[in-house]
Order: structure tokens, then sequence, then C-alpha cells
């Protein structure tokens, strides 16, 4: 071989770190192994591969432990100027990784009783769940924009399954084929975006781009700035931003609950680390591009999320998941800001203080809305037409429940005790101010005021008396049997809402340190 070959073949050399990868590995083998179980198991056994799915959830959230000690990379490129890793395992990725996963164990909670109620087919629900949070787990890793798409789809693509799992519901139906069509739409958007990226820099490695992209030729910075752009489409698509958002609310009603709190949390965490890698990563020195419009996606999202859910009526069907999942898109918007706010850091310690922002937010949100949608599983299990209604007097029927629900409801509204949702909405809010977008912080203030109408209308039925059944329109809460898992989920949300509560400044230092 000649030493030009030999040096190339060095080049082209793929390290790899198995510690590194084992979070999103684990979750993929044990996908691979629970529908190699469900080929032997009787129908009577089924229910084990729930409890198989959850092992190999926390096994791989205990993975995280050994990288804690510091910064990993691998598939790395030596050739060329500098090395180029297409997976990295550093803070950040561990903080979002430690999300995505906690977030599906959550899920596998929720679902336990959920397939059975529903009839879902166990082996598909929980094959469909770890692939998806294996992707989950892959995405905010990537170091390159072919292993970012490649999660991205990995990650989306059994949840459109797991939305339509209940094939003989019309809306079901309805909602994984709307969910399907507005993903492959965001993924042909977003695939545009990358070619022109990578015509433009003649690299895919994010760190390789943002120097291109800082001596970008004159004669290509058009296709760049369309490619930057388009590239952020694509993942808007994915985070529910405004005008992007109209997948939301019919997906989450059609979903089985515990899919549509699976969407809400660990959906959001794959879009916004994606956003995050792309703009403050991979595009820094387009800023100019990326700020601004994100700032305005964040005020649009925020203001249509909010009084589409102040416009939910609560006798209506479905009204509670329909209010989360408008709320949802409200919090989205909350969460854009410190992306915004990063594209007018003056420093990179600046950026990613406002990207830490996020993360904390993200983490505190995680934790609340699935400890939200647990209690909404759980009633539905007494009434399943979802109606805000169905809880009037729920604290008279299961206290813990209601204390439980309301004290979510105030951490999203960021009210006492719900210290953590208030905090989180501050530094947000302090993040904005701090890089000169006074006016989208304004936008945000009365954005939370009109939220705490119609989250605390919500906390309010929970302690109302109970009424007759035969009231027009009233369904009163009576009690049900909540199964254990049931019951765990909504006891660890709860948990880590209080934990966090009452450490809440541990939190954002946490997160700060998460990016850059």
């Amino acid at each position: 071989m000649t030493p030009i070959a030999s040096d190339l073949a060095a080049g082209l050399v793929q390290s790899v770190d198995w510690l590194a990868v084992a979070p999103p590995t684990i979750a993929a083998v044990a996908g691979l192994a629970v529908l190699v179980a469900d080929l032997f198991l009787p129908e009577q056994r089924k229910p084990l591969l729930g409890w198989l799915a959850i092992a190999g959830l926390a096994l791989a959230g205990l993975s995280l432990l050994p990288l804690l000690n510091g910064d990993r990379s691998t598939f790395c490129l030596t050739s060329g100027d500098g090395a180029a890793c297409s997976y990295t395992a550093d803070t950040f990725t561990l903080v979002i990784q430690l999300l995505v996963l906690g977030g599906a164990l959550l899920t596998a909670l929720l679902s336990i009783s959920g397939i059975q109620d529903l009839r879902l087919p166990a082996g598909e629900f929980w094959f469909l769940l770890l692939s998806s949070a294996a992707g989950a787990a892959l995405l905010p890793a990537s170091r390159d924009l072919a292993t970012l798409v490649v999660a991205l789809e990995v990650a989306s693509l059994p949840a459109f399954a797991l939305v339509g799992l209940r094939r003989e519901s019309r809306l079901s139906s309805e909602a994984a084929l709307k969910f399907f069509l507005s993903s492959v739409t965001a993924t042909a958007v977003m695939l545009l975006g990358v070619s022109f990226v990578y015509a433009a820099t003649g690299s895919l490695h994010l760190s390789r781009i943002a120097d291109g992209l800082a001596h970008v030729d004159p004669r290509l910075d058009t296709l760049a700035q369309a490619g930057v752009v388009l590239t952020l489409v694509g993942f808007a698509f994915k985070t529910a931003a405004v005008p992007f958002h109209f997948w939301v609310p019919d997906t989450y009603v059609g979903a089985p609950i515990p899919v549509a709190a699976y969407l809400s949390v660990v959906g959001k965490a794959v879009g916004f680390s994606g956003l995050i890698l792309v703009t403050v990563v991979a595009f820094p020195s387009y800023d100019d591009v990326w700020g601004p419009a994100v700032a305005v996606l964040a005020a649009l999202t925020m203001t249509a999320g909010n009084v589409a859910a102040l416009r939910q009526r609560p006798e209506r069907a479905h009204s509670a998941v329909r209010l989360l999942a408008w709320s949802s898109v409200g919090q989205a918007g909350y969460l854009l800001v410190p992306i915004a706010a990063a594209g007018y850091a003056g420093s990179d310690g600046d950026a990613a203080h406002a990207i830490g922002s996020t993360v904390a937010y993200a983490l505190m949100y995680a934790a609340v809305n699935l400890g939200a949608f647990a209690v909404v599983a759980l009633v539905a299990r007494t009434n399943p037409t979802g109606r805000i209604t169905d809880y009037r007097g729920l604290y008279a029927a299961r206290p813990l429940a209601a204390l439980a629900l309301g004290f979510f409801l105030l951490c999203l509204a960021g009210l006492p005790p719900g210290i953590i949702g208030l905090f989180a909405k501050v530094t947000v809010f302090q993040t904005a101010v701090d890089a000169g977008l006074g006016w989208l912080a304004v936008v945000m203030a009365l954005n939370v005021v009109i939220a705490l109408y119609y989250y605390l209308q919500w906390t309010a039925v929970l302690f109302r008396a109970p009424e007759a059944p035969s009231d027009e329109g009233v369904a009163s809460v009576t009690p049900v049997a909540a199964t254990a898992p049931l019951t765990a989920a909504v006891g660890l949300a709860a948990v880590l809402g209080i934990a966090l509560s009452g450490a809440p400044q541990l939190v954002l230092r946490f997160a700060s340190g998460a990016l850059l």
C-alpha cells in the first residue's frame, strides 16, 4: 500500500466506543428481545413483555452513569482539518438521554394497564416503543447531519404505528395518517435543507459545517441561507412550532393516552435537541438568520397554543387530552425562547447559559406533563370520554390523585407550590431580557397570564363537590381500581416534581453546562 493510500485508510478508520453508545444500543437490543420473546410467549403471559421493556429502559438509563466522568466520542474521522466525530457523549447528550429514557420508562409504566384496557397487541407495542426510544436516545449524541436525520426518523417512524395501533378506532387511524403525512413533509423539507448545506460546505459533520459556513464562498451564500432556513423548518415541524403544529391536537386525541404522553415529552425532546444542535453547533455564523426566525416562532407558538387551550370547552369529549395537547404547543413556545436568545448571545458562555435554560425547562416539563397524563390515564379507566367535567369530585373519590394532578397543573402554570415551574419560567424570561429580546419577554408574560386561567379552571374542578350522575353534562369520578404500575407512574412523577421544586437552582446549574 502506498503512503498516500495508507494515510487515507488511517483517516477513514471509525473508532467505536461501545460504552459511549450503550444507552441507545441497550434500548434497541431490548426491543429486539421483546420482539423475539413475543413469538414464544403464550397469550396469558404477554404482560411479561412489558416488564422486560421496563427492565431494558432501566438498564439503558443506568448505562449513563459510567459516562459521567467525561466527554466521550466515537465513530470519528481524523482526515482533513482536525478530527470530526459522528457520536459524542457529552453533558448535553447525557441530560437529554436521561430525559428521553426516563420519559420512556414512565410511559412504559403507564402502558402496562393501558395495553390491557385497550386490548393492544403487546409485542408490537413494546417493540415500537423501545425502537422509538432508541432513536430518541441516539439523536442528542449525533454530531453529523446524516446521523441526525437517521436518528430522527428512527424515533419518529415507530411513533406513527404507536398512534394508529388501535386498529378498530377511526380517530386513531386519522391521527396516525395526519401525523405520518406531516412528519414525512417535514423530513423532505429537512433533507432538502441538508443537501443545500452540504453543497455549500462540503461536509455533514456539525463542527466542520460551522467552519465552512463561517468562510462560505460568497457565490454560495444564498444557497447556504436557504439550507439553514429549510433545515430549521423541518425541525419546527418536529417541535410543533406554529404554523407547523396542526397535527398535534388530533394526534394526541387519537393516540392511546400513554402514547400521547410519550409524544408530548420524548417527541419534543427529540425535536428540540436536534434544533439546538443545528442552530448553536452547526449554524452559529448564521445566527442573524435563525435567531430572529426562532424568536418569531416562539411568540407565535406560545400565543396560538395558549389561546387555543383557553377556548377548549370542558364538557367536550376528549377535552382533557385536547387541552394538554394545546398546552404542550404553548409550552413549546416557552422552550423556543432561550434558543432564540442564544442567537443574540455575545459569547459562547452566554449561548450555553441560554441553552441550559431550555434544557432545565424541558426537564421540569417532562416530569409534570407525564404526571398529568398519568392521572388522565387513571381517570380514563372510569370515564373514557375524557372530559374535563369528568374530573369534578376527583378529590372526594381519589384525594391523592387530585392533589397530584393539581400539583402538576400548578407547575405547568408556574404557581406555588409548583416552585420548579415558576423558577423555569422566570429563568426563561430572564434569558430573553438578557439577550435584548424585551418584546419577546412581554409576549411570554402575557401568555403566562392567559395560561393561568385554563390551568386554574381545571384545578378548581378537581376540588368541587361531586354532583349526581343524572345532571346533564356532568359525570362525576367514581373510584376505580388503580393498577400498581399506573400508581407508580403518578407517584414517581410527583416525587420528581417535588424534588425539583426543592432544588431548582441545582437543575439550572446542571443544565447550564450542557452545551459548549
